[in-house]
């Protein structure tokens, strides 16, 4: 059976979520949105000491817990160092694009919670002014930040309460077409936590159960690879709702969802992986089965971590990863109806 799901709830959750920055490890000016979205379905979020949000619902069978996670952290950028003349040189965090940052407007969240905007440039920024700009790298002994303030001494940066640590996040440019195709950045991962809060309002205004016990986790470190190191111990499955990047080695399209067989690290479970095939079979999605090269997820970090479970990943289908990326309604869609399919157990 195929699930009616709300798809403008899921593009307008979508797009309040990527307005947000949350680079990887800074929760702080998302934390109070995901709690709004779980408050608006009657739910709680609690936290564990990472800061890692959770909500349960409750099972028609208690007997067992399976988690749903949706990694809230982005790929984004730290302060490493500020120049003389008042420019900011940065670190990524996750597998940055830099080229892809070029020209973008970003924003430095200082230790007070002060968001100062920027320009992401090459240091070569201008083919007037530099001979040999076009071949200049785009590195990170490259690429700068020119803070939209009037400073220009490292004295006059630190005056406004900028610092190295602070976080940066870029302009997420989300778009919807008429022809249904979303652009963003961060479509990774928060197209995901969309999808999930979706499942949950379906759950909601249907007045159904998941099968069993089910956490849902919305950690803030999975692009650094930590985002399921630690799971609560009464989890017994942890299932991945993150995009599938779309290559030469993939049979996905952005219309489809996509259950991933193994990626960098190694296979998620076998039997785990089956069923989840098994339920896209039975809801009607349009789904492949994919292998990840360079790739990895919350799930498998939950089982290299030792913890006593097993994992599974799948999701929206996404082109250029880790840059402006792109996908289709229909893979949202695709989406939320194997979420349903797997919370349900049908």
């Amino acid at each position: 059976m195929k699930f009616d799901v709300d798809i403008a709830f899921l593009v307008d959750c979508f797009k309040d979520i990527v307005s947000v920055p949350s680079p990887l490890g800074y929760g702080k000016m998302l934390d109070p949105v995901l709690d709004r979205y779980a408050e608006r379905f009657g739910k709680k979020t609690f936290r564990d000491r990472r800061g890692t949000p959770y909500v349960l619902l409750e099972g028609e069978d208690p007997s067992k817990t399976v988690l749903v996670g949706a990694h809230s952290d982005t790929i984004g950028l730290v302060v490493r160092r500020i120049d003389t003349d008042g420019k900011l040189r940065v670190r990524a965090l996750g597998g940055i694009v830099y080229s892809s940052l070029e020209g973008e407007t970003v924003y430095i969240i200082n230790r007070e919670g002060k968001i100062f905007s920027g320009l992401m440039s090459c240091q070569k920024h201008s083919t007037h002014s530099f001979s040999g700009m076009a071949k200049e790298p785009r590195d990170e002994d490259t690429m700068l930040i020119n803070i939209d303030e009037r400073v220009s001494t490292k004295e006059e940066v630190l005056a406004l309460g900028i610092r190295p640590g602070d976080p940066v996040s870029a302009e997420p440019h989300a778009v919807l077409t008429p022809s249904g195709f979303l652009k963003s950045r961060y479509i990774d991962d928060k197209a995901a936590v969309a999808c999930v809060f979706t499942m949950l309002k379906y759950l909601c205004e249907n007045s159904l159960k998941p099968k069993y016990n089910t956490l849902l986790a919305f950690p803030y470190c999975e692009e650094n690879g930590l985002g399921g190191a630690y799971v609560p111990p009464e989890v017994s499955e942890y299932v991945a709702v993150d995009i599938i990047p779309t290559g030469p080695d993939t049979d996905c399209t952005e219309f489809t969802t996509a259950v991933c067989a193994s990626d960098i690290i190694g296979p998620y479970d076998y039997d785990l992986t089956s069923r989840l095939l098994a339920y896209a079979e039975k809801a009607g999605c349009e789904c492949t089965v994919e292998l990840a090269k360079i790739y990895s997820t919350d799930a498998a970090a939950a089982m290299r971590s030792g913890n006593d479970l097993v994992g599974a990943a799948f999701g929206m289908p996404v082109f250029g990863s880790h840059g402006m990326e792109r996908t289709h309604v229909d893979g949202l869609k695709n989406t939320v109806n194997l979420l349903l399919a797997y919370v349900l157990d049908i």
